[in-house]
């Protein structure tokens, strides 16, 4: 493989960072450090942005697909970059990103780069670090980044930062998710939420049949979000209609998702929304 003097490979390397939804959402108490301890059960799915680092003369960022809002330089994936130079001796990079998990949706998907960023450099530039090190950074970026360096399903606690892996495989069902044009801030969501103690935990209603959880498991941002944005809960209502077994707003927000036995038809959410299939 062709290296530079330093013995860093010259050739771009490329992964795709994946979405993720909750299943429910319980926050149980503010925290004295303003933030809230919550629970939720992570779980990955299949819409994916492309992230892509190259070697370069200088540090650089640029992105593709969906508008990203705010500066490069507090984008997290020039965060990380910052966070693993502090230890290590990286060569400036060039990075791109390809957007294409939509922003403000409650699907992680900035954390996901964040945390693909920490991987693909790790694997770039052969720094060994191990997972519980790649999420000790990740930890450092945002609440849900650390998730998405094992990226697999977990009920995840205290800040949405601790996890305890769970036996959770939704294969054998069909995932479809409806983004609204809307979006909601993490400001907006938060603003309606009353903090209280959960009588079973999700850990617990997880494991009963996925006919159960329409009765037992929520999302406590609903309450507030679909009195303010009567379409998301249109999008909910619409789902249960074409046969979800199960649907809820994933995270603060705004998409929505249903699992199905099989792909269903939802044509008549396509004109006003974006639809994923299958993910």
């Amino acid at each position: 493989m062709c290296k530079n003097t330093r013995g860093v490979s010259l050739f771009s390397m490329i992964l795709f960072p994946n979405a993720k939804i909750n299943i429910g959402l319980n926050i149980t108490e503010r925290r004295p450090d303003g933030y809230h301890n919550l629970e939720t059960i992570f779980y990955p799915i299949n819409i994916k942005d492309a992230l892509e680092v190259v070697v370069s003369d200088k540090l650089s960022f640029e992105s593709s697909g969906l508008d990203i809002p705010g500066r490069v330089e507090d984008n997290l994936c020039i965060k990380g970059y910052h966070l693993l130079k502090n230890d290590h001796d990286l060569p400036p990079v060039s990075i791109h990103l390809h957007k294409n998990i939509p922003i403000g949706a409650g699907l992680g998907g900035g954390s996901a780069d964040a945390a693909y960023f920490i991987r693909l450099m790790n694997q770039q530039f052969e720094l060994g670090l191990s997972v519980e090190e790649m999420t000790g950074y990740a930890r450092k970026l945002g609440a849900d980044c650390a998730f998405f360096i094992e990226n697999k399903p977990v009920f995840a606690f205290e800040k949405g930062d601790e996890f305890e892996s769970i036996k959770l495989d939704l294969s054998n069902y069909k995932i479809a998710l409806v983004m609204p044009d809307v979006h909601i801030s993490t400001a907006e969501a938060f603003r309606g939420i009353k903090p209280s103690p959960v009588k079973e935990s999700l850990f617990d209603l997880i494991t009963e049949p996925i006919t159960e959880w329409k009765k037992n498991i929520k999302n406590d941002f609903e309450a507030s979000i679909f009195k303010n944005h009567v379409e998301i809960r249109g999008v909910k209502a619409a789902l249960y209609e074409a046969g979800a077994i199960y649907a809820s707003m994933s995270g603060s927000g705004a998409s929505v998702f249903g699992i199905f036995e099989q792909t269903p038809d939802l044509q008549h959410l396509e004109a006003e929304n974006e639809v994923f299939y299958d993910v």
